[in-house]
């Protein structure tokens, strides 16, 4: 009898293996649908796509500008030019193109254009790299009178330095900007360099717009 018991019992267990062995099967099935997508199919998930535009309208092109045009999958025709003294650039298939008094976009549409005939659907972008045609001039007792970029004399106080500071009979109490409206007037605003040096004047020191006009007497 104890031996007929261990007998049924090793059965029973044996039973049991063949019935639950289907089951494991079955459970690990579905991991295979969470297999790691294959090197083809990676590569394609990573590929990026082209680069969005972002312009800003109101901006327009100046002389001395750098632009960077590209035009997609192109490489002979991207490249990063300045805008010359007469306003122009020129490009390879599309020749002279007017830039300065128009703005990114509006050159980039013309460029598109242009390069329709020559390929399907180009995909140009034109991004401003450096500003150089904002400038502000300074001018009086300071030590290098003259034209400079807005993007390194941003407030009155930079201006100054970009200029080489104040000469040593600077009236620096009756520093001035000089300021071109739309309606045609000037408007005059004051700066005082000593009330700026003692904490007062912060306020005083502006930020410069395009063709203002610092005058140090």
């Amino acid at each position: 009898m104890k031996n007929s018991s261990i007998g049924s019992t090793s059965l029973l267990i044996f039973a049991f293996a063949l019935l639950t062995v289907p089951g494991v099967l079955a459970t690990a099935a579905p991991q295979d649908a969470a297999k790691p997508p294959s090197d083809a199919a990676q590569q394609d998930a990573d590929s990026p796509a082209p680069a969005g535009k972002a312009h800003d309208s109101a901006f327009v092109i100046g002389v001395d500008d750098v632009l960077a045009i590209n035009v997609w999958k192109e490489t002979d025709l991207t490249r990063t030019i300045p805008v010359r003294t007469d306003g122009k650039i020129s490009l390879p298939l599309v020749g002279e193109l007017q830039a300065a008094g128009r703005t990114p976009l509006q050159l980039e549409q013309e460029i598109t254009e242009k390069l329709k005939s020559y390929m399907t659907d180009p995909e140009v972008s034109v991004m401003v790299q450096q500003i150089n045609s904002q400038k502000v001039d300074v001018l009086g007792q300071v030590a290098k009178p003259g034209s400079y970029a807005l993007s390194s004399a941003s407030t009155v106080v930079d201006a100054i330095a970009a200029a080489g500071g104040l000469k040593d009979f600077a009236k620096k109490k009756s520093i001035y900007i000089l300021r071109h409206e739309a309606n045609g007037g000037q408007n005059r605003i004051a700066f005082n360099y000593n009330d700026f040096l003692k904490g007062k004047g912060s306020v005083q020191n502006i930020k410069l717009q395009p063709h203002d006009m610092v005058v140090v007497p």
